[in-house]
């Protein structure tokens, strides 16, 4: 089971100041609690590692949608599953609302309770109050990344499925349309069988029995192509030129981009 965190922000400077300093990932350790390091690999891939009531946990995640002054959504592509987005709202000249919204999983006994307590939920509030404090205390940005990624792709808040579906299927980030609708296929196959166990045949409403409700997965889908029939050769009975096949599996990626420099300063 997932669990979903959302939380606001007030921050006394302004949109751009505080998204500059939000697109410094490096520096999250700063005043994100549990995170020891978040390691740049290029403009759109991060390694991450934290350790939250000790355990430790790693995770590699890939920026789905970047819009300079207005979002930030990403999902994780390995380790531990999360995804969400962060945006940044003007509220005047010189102030902003920082909205960030995520889902994860918990993994194991500590985790699980934890999550329970809302430990997360608390994390994150402190997280923001400390990252306001850092941002309004300097009245500037450390630096700055004023690239997009995606801007013309709106993905939303992307939720765990992201993250499961995206790195299960492909070994990228992105929304799977083929991980979507197996996601909600099997979210309706779990209603149906809950409604029928609660009902007597003749379609007269039983005594409500309590129902164990376990997390359905999505089954794995194999990937779905599409062959575009090629002219035979009527001479030698031979295609007359190779066959051409398209996947249909529609990522967020991008395609192949420009390396970026490496980093963002």
């Amino acid at each position: 089971m997932t669990t979903k965190v959302e939380k606001s922000m007030q921050v006394d400077v302004p949109v751009r100041t505080a998204y500059d300093q939000w697109t410094q990932f490096e520096e999250f350790p700063a005043f994100m609690g549990g995170v020891r390091e978040v390691r740049q690999l290029d403009d759109r891939h991060l390694h991450w590692v934290a350790e939250i009531g000790g355990v430790r946990r790693e995770w590699d995640a890939s920026v789905l949608e970047q819009v300079p002054d207005r979002k930030i959504a990403w999902a994780a592509t390995g380790g531990a599953t999360n995804a969400g987005a962060v945006r940044f709202e003007p509220s005047g000249p010189d102030s902003t609302i920082v909205h960030l919204e995520m889902e994860y999983e918990p993994e194991g006994l500590v985790e699980k309770a934890g999550d329970a307590l809302g430990v997360v939920d608390r994390q994150v509030r402190a997280d923001l109050e400390r990252f306001k404090a850092l941002v309004e205390s300097e009245g500037y940005a450390s630096g700055a990344w004023r690239g997009s990624i995606n801007p013309t792709i709106d993905v939303g808040t992307p939720g765990a499925e992201a993250a499961v579906g995206s790195h299960g299927e492909s070994g990228k980030a992105g929304v799977s349309g083929k991980a979507v609708a197996a996601g909600a296929a099997a979210a309706v196959a779990g209603v149906a069988a809950v409604a029928a166990a609660s009902t007597r045949p003749g379609g007269q409403a039983g005594p409500r029995e309590e129902v164990q409700q376990v997390p359905v997965e999505p089954p794995p889908v194999p990937p779905v192509q599409a062959v575009v029939e090629e002219p035979v050769d009527p001479e030698h009975g031979a295609p007359a030129h190779p066959a051409v096949v398209i996947e249909d599996d529609v990522l967020l990626d991008g395609g192949p981009e420009t390396p970026g420099p490496g980093g963002r300063s």
